[in-house]
């Protein structure tokens, strides 16, 4: 019923809602399955040709609904945000886990939505700038110290955000969010009304700094720091974007399979990103796709450790993080 009803590029976001919101993360349902299969073949032809895949080295269980992960070098932890609900629900029970390079558990529940002063309804994006951890939590920003876990500021977008997504901090040292701007209905009905932007979030407030129709339900963000300008990946669409700050101009540097997540720059200097639509992990060569990690399925938003050559990434509709090492 659900493909008869809604485009495909609003299914898969209706599932993760459902299967979060049941706790049945930890199997794939039978109509995500069908969906990804004919994906699958759908968005071969993307591929310019197979690069050196990754490999598995790890895994992280028993998580719920974790949405990204985040490397620290100076603490040598990840932080993974965890839903624990559905996308858009102020349930306060959201959580950040704290995991050690290798995936084992640190601390499961380091910042805890209801806890300690803290509201943690839907986290999602996760940013580190200096001792701050900031949070994309629904239409707040959310900035904790990341050694202790104390809460330092709630920062409303004013209700202008429907949907915080992907976190990424800017030259400036403000942090950039993502707004993939889309709804969803008491019934599970999915809507995208726009508008797709960005904010520029400080401790002082959000504004918005970028809308544009061709961001397409933007999701993960990342700065280019040799090009002076960030990468965002579509999440209902197909582009890879770049935005320079202070300007509305966007420009494509290259598209996907389509439903990207995640994206992160790799040391080599490419761009390593995530795929609902088939499932996948791929890197982004001269503008050409190059599948690098097939059957991950729901992955998410992604982070590097260098030190140790591993990728984390979160697959949220399965319950856990996996671990890739680079080749």
């Amino acid at each position: 019923m659900l493909r008869l009803h809604l485009p495909p590029t609003l299914v898969l976001p209706l599932l993760a809602v459902l299967s979060a919101g049941l706790g049945a993360c930890n199997r794939r349902p039978d109509a995500y399955n069908g969906l990804s299969d004919s994906a699958l073949s759908d968005s071969a032809a993307v591929y310019e040709q197979q690069s050196i895949m990754f490999r598995k080295v790890g895994q992280t269980p028993n998580l719920q609904g974790p949405e990204s992960a985040r490397y620290d070098r100076d603490l040598d932890v990840w932080f993974v945000s965890n839903i624990n609900g559905t996308p858009l629900g102020k349930d306060n029970n959201g959580y950040i886990s704290r995991l050690r390079p290798d995936g084992a558990p640190y601390t499961v529940k380091f910042i805890e939505g209801g806890k300690k002063g803290v509201t943690l309804n839907a986290p999602k994006g996760l940013a580190i700038n200096g001792d701050t951890l900031w949070v994309a939590d629904i239409d707040v920003a959310r900035a904790f110290n990341k050694r202790t876990g104390a809460l330092i500021a709630n920062v409303s977008t004013g209700g202008r955000a429907r949907f915080l997504n992907g976190a990424a901090v800017g030259p400036d040292g403000a942090v950039y969010m993502t707004d993939t701007g889309v709804l969803f209905g008491p019934k599970g009905e999915v809507s995208h009304p726009g508008p797709d932007q960005v904010f520029r979030v400080t401790r002082a407030g959000a504004t918005p700094a970028l809308s544009s129709p061709k961001l397409e339900g933007p999701n993960g963000i990342t700065w280019d720091a040799e090009r002076r300008r960030f990468v965002i990946v579509s999440f209902l669409g197909k582009g890879i974007n770049a935005w320079t700050p202070g300007t509305d101009k966007v420009e494509s540097v290259g598209s996907g399979p389509g439903q990207q997540d995640g994206v992160v720059f790799l040391p080599d200097g490419r761009l390593l990103v995530t795929s609902w639509t088939d499932s996948s992990l791929f890197v982004l060569d001269n503008g050409k796709a190059k599948r690098v990690a097939a059957k991950v399925p729901s992955p998410a938003d992604i982070d590097v450790d260098s030190r140790s050559s591993r990728v984390a990434v979160p697959l949220l509709m399965e319950n856990r993080v996996e671990f890739y090492e680079l080749p």
